[in-house]
């Protein structure tokens, strides 16, 4: 058994980390860091609290800390628990800049210890779904790839989500979900070309992204908005032969915020009435049953490089590359042109 320290129980602690941890026999939840001492008690009893993450960082028998918290804290605590011998799970994004993720990837070579990031959306439903009908050219050769992550959220929150800093706003928030899965299907592309903006009165972050990634003739565009109320297709996938469209989220989040196990029957499974459709040259169209979504994958992944020295489920080289877009995509808004990805 694996014991396992888990930083912050918000919606990211409570909903996925600490039901994935626990539902992963190599892995033992044995802390929390948080103030919600008694939501902690009333699901995981045996679970100790804890109110400073520092008593994580001193306790020998605290093998992998799970960084939960809001991103401009992801760096520091990382890099105490790398500097503790500790093994490391963070949230994403997995830092705030490359400079800051570059230094805890060679600290982690430094100290022989694992770094991964929580890179979850590689095991949604849709996503394998299409990575799946990709493997098996159902579409052809791909022309174009729309990944779009829209919400209805006119009104402004309070949350550090909105707060004004390099931690805050949507290209950082939903951005590295969407990133990740286009360079897990596509690789790196040559170039890209982005925008970004506030739409809302009054915000102080961004809260519309469009990033068009090149690849030859092939482009992958990636977005999300906060004013859509009829969202967008989630993934539509134009090819050759055919194209693939698929509304809706994969369930395991609203399952997990729910208070499921995730362990449970059903979990990752949507309804037949979410299923995407396969449209061929010829206009005739089929329902494609979407694949299970899972995400203990990701944290049995993360057992395994630990106890066996496996590479990790998302490698921090392919955190990097999200970060790298990430900064380059603001680079390109600002100055309004394409720029090579290197």
């Amino acid at each position: 058994m694996i014991r396992t320290g888990l930083i912050g129980y918000g919606l990211g602690g409570c909903a996925f980390h600490a039901p994935l941890i626990d539902a992963v026999p190599e892995l033992a939840l044995t802390a929390i860091v948080t103030s919600r001492a008694d939501a902690v008690r009333a699901r995981y009893p045996q679970t100790k609290v804890v109110s400073e993450a520092a008593a994580l960082f001193v306790d020998p028998q605290i093998e992998l800390v799970v960084v939960s918290t809001p991103n401009d804290t992801h760096f520091p605590l990382a890099h105490a628990a790398l500097e503790a011998g500790k093994h490391v799970v963070i949230d994403k994004p997995f830092a705030n800049s490359v400079a800051e993720a570059e230094a805890l990837v060679t600290l982690a070579e430094a100290q022989g210890t694992v770094l991964s990031v929580f890179h979850n959306r590689r095991w949604d439903s849709d996503f394998l779904t299409v990575r799946k009908l990709l493997d098996d050219r159902a579409v052809g050769e791909v022309a174009l790839y729309e990944a779009r992550w829209d919400r209805f959220r006119p009104a402004l929150r309070d949350s550090w989500h909105e707060i004004a800093g390099p931690g805050g706003g949507v290209l950082i928030d939903l951005g590295p979900h969407l990133i990740d899965q286009a360079l897990a299907l596509f690789g790196p592309p040559q170039t890209l070309t982005a925008d970004i903006i506030a739409q809302r009165a009054g915000s102080r972050v961004d809260d519309y992204f469009e990033i068009t990634l090149h690849y030859g003739r092939m482009r992958a565009v990636l977005s999300s908005a906060a004013i859509v109320p009829a969202p967008r297709a989630r993934f539509a996938v134009h090819g050759t032969r055919g194209s693939f469209v698929k509304y809706g989220l994969d369930p395991q989040e609203a399952q997990l915020r729910a208070g499921a196990r995730a362990d449970a029957p059903g979990l990752g499974v949507e309804e037949a009435t979410q299923h995407g459709a396969l449209i061929g040259g010829d206009g005739a169209s089929q329902i494609v049953p979407s694949e299970t979504g899972d995400y203990r994958r990701f944290y049995a992944g993360i057992a395994h490089a630990i106890a066996d020295r496996a590479p990790p489920p998302v490698s921090p080289e392919d955190a990097l590359a999200v970060l790298r877009i990430v900064e380059l995509a603001r680079q390109s808004a600002a100055e309004g042109r394409s720029l090579p990805f290197q």
